[in-house]
């Protein structure tokens, strides 16, 4: 009777476990993130000793809205395209579900005195529009952009309480606490000698800097987590200076290269420039639509501005997400446009016109 051999029937025994682990683990999805750059695929391995490969992707957040303006939440897959740099991309990855927001919210602190006292008396409604999940911080600006929050609030009824001691009517010009340092479509250069400062209509010296508070703003979420959606929450009248340290180009690129979007809540005088781009006079509105975020215009009542700010929220949270490798363009390039196509008919999309490749100057 031929002897039993334990050890070939261990090997043998291994040999098919390892097999069947082989065919049920199968290779990880590509990492699904916020960032904005391309990377050569990378290996690592996990604590169990398992090899993953990861790839880094260009992610679109895209908001879809049909001819009333409406969200439209049941699109799949299968009904988008999108180009970068002219050339249709694979959809590597697609998501419908909400992302948990990371929001810098800046207010304008030189408006004119009716609107102020109307915008101040909204500003604990902002808070409502975050989740549990959410972060905010708080801003505001005039010549220099002051950072209220000492960081990210995530605590709701801590939001709410910094936002209801906000005084709009307490800010001199040149009081903040940011240090000022010193593109893709618009806006050209400085002209040479001394800048020279509008004056609004009512004869208040135009002195405010947007571009160097969005800067400030974007500087402070570019190091937030990718799987979180970045946002800029600005109220503003859109009165703009031409003396920003931080011109419009500069500030974009930042946008962009963090996948930060803008949402605008337009008061006052930012009413009566809607949709004058072309002079560059709403830049609340080139923000917007160049970074994939939008702009709300109403009146200054407290019904409708507390309505437009849970808008924003709900907006920015409840996108499409839409990630490719973009290995099919040049690389070399520093900075790619992006084109979103929807093949059902009459609805109107929102997203970012480009990004800039990390590591590019």
């Amino acid at each position: 009777m031929p002897m039993k051999c334990p050890r070939k029937l261990l090997a043998v025994s291994v040999t098919i476990a390892l097999g069947i682990v082989a065919c049920i683990i199968l290779p990880p999805r590509p990492t699904f993130g916020q960032g904005a750059t391309q990377e050569p695929s990378l290996k690592s391995q996990d604590t169990n000793g398992r090899i993953r490969t990861t790839v880094s992707l260009v992610v679109v957040p895209v908001t879809v809205k049909n001819s009333s303006g409406e969200l439209v939440t049941d699109l799949q897959q299968g009904d988008f395209r999108i180009l970068e740099d002219g050339v249709e991309q694979p959809i590597a990855q697609f998501s419908a579900d909400p992302f948990p927001l990371s929001a810098a919210i800046l207010i304008d602190d030189d408006l004119k005195v009716g609107t102020a006292e109307k915008v101040q008396k909204t500003l604990a409604a902002v808070a409502s529009g975050f989740s549990a999940s959410d972060e905010a911080s708080v801003w505001r600006f005039d010549e220099v952009p002051d950072q209220i929050s000492e960081d990210f609030i995530a605590d709701n009824d801590k939001l709410l309480t910094q936002l209801k001691q906000i005084d709009l009517s307490s800010s001199f010009p040149g009081s903040g606490s940011y240090t000022m340092t010193n593109g893709p479509r618009v806006n050209t250069a400085q002209p040479p000698g001394p800048a020279t400062v509008p004056t609004e209509n009512n004869g208040h010296p135009n002195t405010k800097h947007i571009d160097d508070a969005i800067f400030a703003a974007a500087q402070q979420l570019q190091d937030r987590p990718p799987e979180r959606r970045r946002i800029i929450f600005l109220i503003s009248d859109g009165q703009n200076a031409k003396n920003n340290t931080h011109k419009y180009d500069e500030t974009l690129k930042l946008l962009l290269s963090n996948n930060i979007s803008v949402y605008a809540v337009g008061v006052g005088e930012a009413n009566l420039n809607r949709g004058v781009t072309f002079l560059g006079n709403n830049v609340l509105a080139k923000y917007a639509r160049a970074t994939g975020g939008d702009i709300f215009y109403g009146d200054v009542t407290r019904e409708n501005l507390e309505s437009l700010y849970a808008r924003v929220s709900e907006q920015a949270r409840n996108q499409y997400t839409i990630a490719y490798s973009g290995a099919h363009t040049d690389r070399s390039k520093p900075y790619h446009s992006i084109e979103v196509r929807v093949r059902r008919p009459g609805l109107y999309l929102l997203s970012r016109d480009g990004y800039y490749l990390s590591g590019t100057p």
